[in-house]
C-alpha cells in the first residue's frame, strides 16, 4: 500500500524557499498540490526559478528577515496574498562563521545577526501563526533546526548552535501550549546539507571532515528533507506535534 499525499487547498509560507533545504520543500509542497509563498531575501532569481515551474499555485514575497518590521511584514502580506495560512514552514537561517579571534564588536554584531535571522525571526513568525491558527481552526509550524541544537558546533559556529536550540525549546513550547487550540509544531534537525549555506564549512573545513560523521554513503541532500516536510504538513502525522525528526544520517547518535 501506497502513501499518497494531497496537499491541494493547502495555503503555505516557506521562509527562504528560492534555494537549498527551504527550495527543496516547497517545490516537493508545490508538486503535492499546495499553494504556496515563496519567502526570499537576497536571491529573488531562484525564488522566480521556482515561481515559474508554479505560476498559478506560487507566490513570491521579498523580506529580509534581520528586521523585525521586514519579518511582521511578511506573515502579513504571505496572509493576504494567500487568503489564509494552514502551515507556516521556518527554514530561513544563517550560519556566520565567527571565531573568537575576532574583534569583540564584529563577534557581537555577527551574533546579533544570527540571532535575530535564525531565532527571533521564526519565532515572530511562529507567533504570528499561532494566534491566526488559534482562531481559525488549527494549522502547523515546521520549523528546521539542526542536529548543532543538540551535540553543539564547532567553536566557530557557536551562535548559529545556540541560535538553533532556542528555537526548539521555543518550538516545543508552542506544541506543549496550543495544542488543544489546534496548534501543531514540529522540529526538523538536518545536518550536514549539500546547500550554498554548507559549502562555507565544507571549504573550511573539506569535505572529508563533513563526512566524518555521516553514517550513509553520501551527503545529505535537500531533496532528503522535503518528503518530510510535506507528510508534517498534510496532517498525516499530526500526533508528533512537539518531535524533532533527526535526517542527519545518524551523525551525532553515536
Amino acid at each position: 500500500m501506497s502513501l499518497q499525499i494531497d496537499l491541494a487547498g493547502k495555503r503555505i509560507l516557506v521562509t527562504g524557499a528560492s534555494r537549498g533545504i527551504g527550495r527543496a520543500i516547497a517545490e516537493a509542497l508545490l508538486s503535492a498540490g499546495a499553494t504556496v509563498a515563496l519567502h526570499y531575501n537576497r536571491n529573488a532569481d531562484g525564488a522566480q526559478q521556482v515561481h515559474a515551474a508554479w505560476p498559478e499555485t506560487s507566490i513570491l514575497i521579498g523580506a529580509d528577515l534581520s528586521h523585525s518590521n521586514s519579518t511582521t511584514q511578511l506573515f502579513h502580506d504571505a496572509l493576504r496574498a494567500l487568503d489564509g495560512l494552514d502551515v507556516l514552514v521556518n527554514n530561513a537561517g544563517i550560519a556566520a562563521e565567527m571565531p573568537l579571534s575576532l574583534e569583540t564588536d564584529q563577534w557581537e554584531h555577527a551574533w546579533d545577526l544570527t540571532m535575530a535571522v535564525n531565532l527571533k525571526a521564526p519565532a515572530l513568525l511562529s507567533r504570528l501563526a499561532v494566534k491566526h491558527f488559534a482562531g481559525d481552526g488549527g494549522g502547523r509550524i515546521i520549523t528546521v533546526s539542526s542536529r548543532a541544537a543538540f551535540r553543539g558546533d564547532t567553536a566557530d559556529y557557536m551562535a548559529y548552535a545556540a541560535s538553533k536550540g532556542g528555537i526548539v525549546s521555543f518550538t516545543r513550547s508552542i506544541a506543549r501550549s496550543f495544542g488543544r487550540e489546534g496548534v501543531k509544531a514540529f522540529l526538523l534537525a538536518p545536518g550536514f546539507i549539500r546547500t550554498d549555506m554548507a559549502q562555507d564549512a565544507i571549504d573550511l573545513y573539506g569535505e572529508d571532515y563533513v563526512m566524518e560523521g555521516i553514517r550513509l554513503p553520501r551527503l545529505t541532500e535537500p531533496q532528503d528533507i522535503a518528503p518530510i516536510a510535506v507528510l508534517l504538513a498534510s496532517g498525516l502525522a499530526d500526533h508528533a506535534t512537539g518531535c524533532t525528526i533527526d535526517i542527519n544520517a545518524a551523525s551525532y547518535v553515536h
